[in-house]
């Protein structure tokens, strides 16, 4: 009988044939820069393929690669663009490579993607290598090639993390360095030698306004912007964090170890552990009650003696509050009506007792402002200038266009709303951030006005008033001694203390010898220069 007609029955061809077709691609690579800039190696590679695929007559249909792929992982883009080119196209037969660690140097993973690739009919053959792929005995070869160099690159990695080693414990960075460094002694095998670069000794200023003012992280960023450096607040936490800006190393490979680097310090190690603190301690939350209009001082006001904040609490029966200190065990309590009359007497040596002295001590204060704020308004004068260029450009780019015809009416909205854009921003921060002598002297004859009536402010302000006055005044809160009943300041505003010192050498006005005052007292401390902005946020505040 003629078995013709039973071919009906039989069974179909489950997935592809390994190499039916006799098209192919060509992929090629090197591991690094260095090897790519050169180029023998891929020329190398790319003739021996393609003498491979005429020898087998296979017709190439595309090339890969041309370029520097480390094969430590099988995420590599030209690596990727040609799986996926060759599973789109059904009649692809082989992938040739020059040897198979040019395929893959991941071990089983290379031997697995070449195993998915032969169930679709496409095998990774070699130029160098040739084996059959399409038995048993040639795929445990292949997959033999693949565990080798797997092999080979483990041996190199920990030949390579143990010089990496050595280095950093003698003091030398290895890798890329951090920013705000530059290595003047760069290339392979070449002792790194790092030095502060000019975004690294902005960054320092950074790093000075954390530890001596304890800025946001915002606000920081957004004073480097004004300096010419751009960088994420976010970015500013993992860089107070790294102690290499200290003069130190630490790194995954030396686990457990702090190293002494070679590299010149960025900031001393106290500053660095005074930032660590800062980010470590953090402030206690502020969560406002109804009580608390009645109990403005609650952890403003802590013992001098232990330094334990004070909360408050009131009697129900009664009507009555009471501060207390929240430490376990003690008995300081202190009626919320007395503490209040305490606290309004020592802020009253800061107020000013006669309007007729705004005006000289308007003049005392904004001069030595001026003084030590010389690098703010040269600030001031560049973002000025930088305004004038910005509005020439936009003169001249809209002249271009309503005048002269040069540019098209699509080339004229791709730049104008950008260059806008950069015009309001500096406009703002001219407006918002400049310390220009008549603003300035503006400022701080209202504050003074302000300061004539403290007390009486703070008496009658709402909670917000209260805690805008008290923070103002004393910037660290305030201590209590509860055994001597007295109210302690820990530190007190530059400017209020020179109202104190003034109500106390108001003679020295009188005789012409206001000189005396500045003296006494120096309106920029150690700690960072802050009055302005927070006479402005009082100011602010108070007219809420």
């Amino acid at each position: 009988m003629n078995l013709d007609v039973f071919e009906q029955f039989a069974k179909k061809e489950k997935g592809r044939i390994i190499g039916k077709s006799n098209t192919a691609v060509i992929y090629t690579r090197v591991s690094s820069k260095e090897q790519f800039d050169n180029n023998a190696s891929l020329t190398t590679q790319l003739k021996y393929c393609q003498e491979y695929a005429l020898k087998k007559e296979l017709e190439v249909m595309e090339y890969f690669g041309g370029t520097y792929e480390s094969a430590k992982s099988d995420e590599r883009k030209e690596f990727q663009k040609m799986l996926d080119y060759v599973k789109r196209r059904k009649n692809i037969g082989y992938i040739i490579v020059y040897s198979y660690d040019r395929f893959s140097r991941t071990g089983a993973n290379g031997a697995y993607i070449s195993g998915q690739l032969k169930k679709q009919g496409v095998a990774v053959i070699s130029a160098t290598q040739e084996i059959d792929v399409t038995t048993s005995a040639g795929t445990f070869q292949e997959n033999l090639y693949h565990m080798f160099s797997h092999f080979d690159n483990q041996i190199r990695r920990d030949k390579s993390i143990t010089g990496m080693r050595e280095k950093l414990r003698r003091g030398y960075w290895t890798g890329a360095y951090p920013f705000g460094y530059t290595n003047t002694n760069p290339g392979k095998g070449k002792i790194p030698n790092f030095v502060i670069s000019e975004e690294g000794r902005l960054l320092k200023r950074a790093f000075l306004w954390k530890a001596n003012a304890n800025m946001s992280h915002v606000e920081i960023a957004a004073r480097l912007k004004e300096k010419g450096l751009n960088i994420k607040a976010k970015k500013l936490t993992d860089l107070f964090r790294n102690p290499f800006y200290c003069g130190l190393m630490v790194n995954g490979l030396i686990p457990g170890e702090v190293i002494q680097g070679k590299h010149e310090a960025l900031i001393s190690k106290e500053v660095f552990l005074k930032i660590h603190n800062l980010l470590h301690a953090g402030d206690p939350p502020k969560k406002y009650s109804f009580d608390d209009e009645n109990l403005p001082l609650k952890m403003f006001i802590r013992s001098s003696v232990c330094g334990t904040p004070y909360t408050g609490y009131v009697v129900k029966k009664k009507g009555l509050y009471y501060y207390k200190n929240r430490r376990k065990g003690s008995k300081e309590n202190r009626s919320a009506k007395k503490l209040h009359e305490e606290f309004l007497n020592v802020l009253g040596r800061f107020a000013i007792a006669d309007k007729k002295y705004i005006a000289p001590l308007t003049d005392i204060i904004h001069g030595t402002l001026i003084d030590k704020n010389q690098e703010a308004l040269n600030d001031q004068k560049r973002s000025a200038k930088e305004l004038d260029q910005l509005q020439e450009r936009i003169d001249t780019l809209e002249r271009r266009f309503v005048v002269l015809n040069e540019i098209t009416k699509p080339q004229y909205d791709l730049f104008m709303p950008e260059l806008k854009t950069e015009k309001r921003e500096l406009e703002k921060k001219l407006g918002n951030g400049g310390i220009n002598s008549s603003n300035l002297k503006k400022s701080i004859k209202i504050a003074l006005d302000f300061a004539c009536n403290l007390p009486l402010l703070w008496e009658l302000g709402d909670l917000k008033t209260k805690r805008a006055i008290q923070y103002m005044v004393f910037p660290d809160g305030i201590g209590y001694d509860f055994k001597n009943k007295v109210v302690r300041t820990f530190r007190v505003n530059e400017i209020f203390g020179a109202i104190c010192l003034f109500s106390r050498g108001s003679d020295d006005i009188k005789k012409g010898t206001s000189h005396a005052i500045c003296r006494k007292s120096p309106l920029v401390t150690s700690t960072g220069f802050k009055p302005v902005p927070q006479f402005l946020m009082f100011i602010r505040v108070l007219r809420c």
